[in-house]
C-alpha cells in the first residue's frame, strides 16, 4: 500500500483583487502530492505562480484582497482555514520555508544568533543560552566559518552566500518534516550556488525531510529532485519523473525551458534557443491554452478550449499537440473544457 501523502494539494486556486476591481488568478486549480522523504520540484518562469503556491501552503498570503480555495492537507489535516496561531505552531516545527532573498527575509537590526534562537526557543522551550549554543552548531553544519563569532553579527555583515546559509539553518533548525525552498540560489554566483545547494541537499538527507523546491532553473532540479511539475500561468502543464522529463519533454513549454539552458556539449559559438515572447503574453485558461500565443506548435483547438491535464504513459500532460506527436484534426474535439480532477494529478 502507498503511504499517506505528507502533503496533499487539491485544486488550489489563489485569486487577487479588491472589491470593485477585476480579479487576477495567480494559481489555478493546482494539485500535487508529496510523500515522506520525496523531493519534488515546481518549475516555471517568473510569474507562473510557483511562489504564490508555496505561500498559500504556508498560510503567509495577506488576508485582504486574496481568496484562496481548494484543499491543502498536511498529514491528513486541512491547513486552509486554520488560524494564524495554529499555523504558527506548524511553521518552523513541521513545515519550514527557505525564502529566495535573504537580505529581505532576515531582520537587518537583529543579530543572526537571535533570529536562530527565536525558532528554537519557540518550538522547544529551551533557554536562550542553550538556543545560542545550538545555533552555533547549526551555523557550523551549513558551512559558515568561525560560527561562534558570526552568530553575534548582523545580516549586513555577511556575504550573500552566508546569509542564504543562515536561512537554511533557520529552516532546518527544528528538523521539519517538509522543507519548502523558494529559489534558494537567486542572485548568487555559480560557485556559491553549488555550495549552497550541496549544503541543502546534505541537510535534507540527514533529517530525512521531504523537499518542495521552487525554481526556474532546471539545472538545480537535475541535482536535487526526483519528480518535477512544470507550471505555466498558474496551472501545471506537465509532470513526470526527472529522468523522463529531461530525456523526452512532451509539452512545448518544457521543451523550451530545456532548450534555453546552456550545454557543455554544444558547439562553440552555438546560440541558445529562447522561448519567444514573454510570460505576459497569455490567454485565459477559460478560453484556451495560456501558452498558445508563444507556442510554435499550436493548433486550432489551442485557442478554442483549454486542454485538460491527462495521464499519458509515464507522465501527466496538458497539451493538444505535444512534442513528438503529429497534429490531428480532432485534437481538441474530444477534449472537454473541464477542471482537473484529483485522479488526473495523482
Amino acid at each position: 500500500m502507498n503511504p499517506e501523502p505528507l502533503l496533499s494539494v487539491r485544486d488550489l486556486s489563489v485569486r487577487f483583487g479588491l472589491k470593485g476591481q477585476d480579479t487576477f488568478t495567480a494559481v489555478d486549480e493546482v494539485s500535487f502530492e508529496i510523500n515522506p522523504g520525496q523531493h519534488l520540484a515546481i518549475v516555471g518562469e517568473s510569474g507562473s505562480g510557483k511562489s504564490v503556491t508555496a505561500l498559500a501552503i504556508m498560510g503567509l498570503l495577506p488576508q485582504r484582497g486574496v481568496k484562496v480555495s481548494g484543499e491543502v492537507r498536511y498529514r491528513g489535516t486541512e491547513l486552509l482555514g486554520k488560524s494564524r496561531r495554529e499555523m504558527s505552531r506548524l511553521r518552523g516545527r513541521e513545515i519550514a520555508m527557505v525564502f529566495q532573498d535573504p537580505m529581505t527575509s532576515l531582520n537587518p537590526v537583529i543579530t543572526v544568533g537571535k533570529q536562530l534562537s527565536e525558532v528554537l526557543r519557540r518550538h522547544f522551550g529551551i533557554s536562550e543560552s542553550e538556543a545560542l549554543e545550538r545555533g552555533v552548531e547549526l551555523l557550523n553544519r551549513v558551512g559558515i566559518p568561525d560560527a561562534g563569532r558570526r552568530i553575534r553579527e548582523y545580516p549586513h555583515q555577511m556575504s550573500g552566500g552566508m546569509r542564504q546559509r543562515v536561512l537554511i539553518a533557520i529552516g532546518l533548525a527544528c528538523e521539519p518534516k517538509l522543507l519548502i525552498a523558494d529559489e534558494p540560489t537567486t542572485a548568487l554566483d555559480v560557485t556559491i550556488q553549488a555550495q549552497v545547494l550541496e549544503v541543502l541537499k546534505e541537510l535534507v538527507a540527514d533529517t530525512d525531510a521531504a523537499l518542495l523546491m521552487i525554481t526556474h532553473d532546471l539545472g538545480v532540479v537535475a541535482g536535487m529532485c526526483e519528480d518535477v511539475r512544470v507550471m505555466y500561468s498558474g496551472r501545471i502543464v506537465e509532470s513526470a519523473h526527472r529522468d523522463q522529463l529531461f530525456a523526452e519533454p512532451r509539452h512545448p513549454y518544457t521543451g523550451g525551458l530545456l532548450e534555453s539552458i546552456p550545454r557543455l556539449d554544444s558547439p562553440r559559438g552555438a546560440r541558445l534557443t529562447p522561448i519567444p515572447g514573454s510570460p505576459t503574453q497569455t490567454i485565459p485558461w477559460s478560453q484556451g491554452c495560456a501558452f498558445a500565443p508563444r507556442c510554435s506548435r499550436r493548433v486550432e483547438a489551442c485557442t478554442e478550449s483549454a486542454p485538460v491535464l491527462e495521464h499519458t504513459g509515464d507522465r501527466d500532460l496538458r497539451c493538444f499537440h505535444p512534442l513528438g506527436a503529429e497534429a490531428t484534426t480532432t485534437a481538441g474535439a474530444a477534449a472537454p473544457t473541464t477542471t482537473d480532477t484529483p485522479e488526473a494529478t495523482s
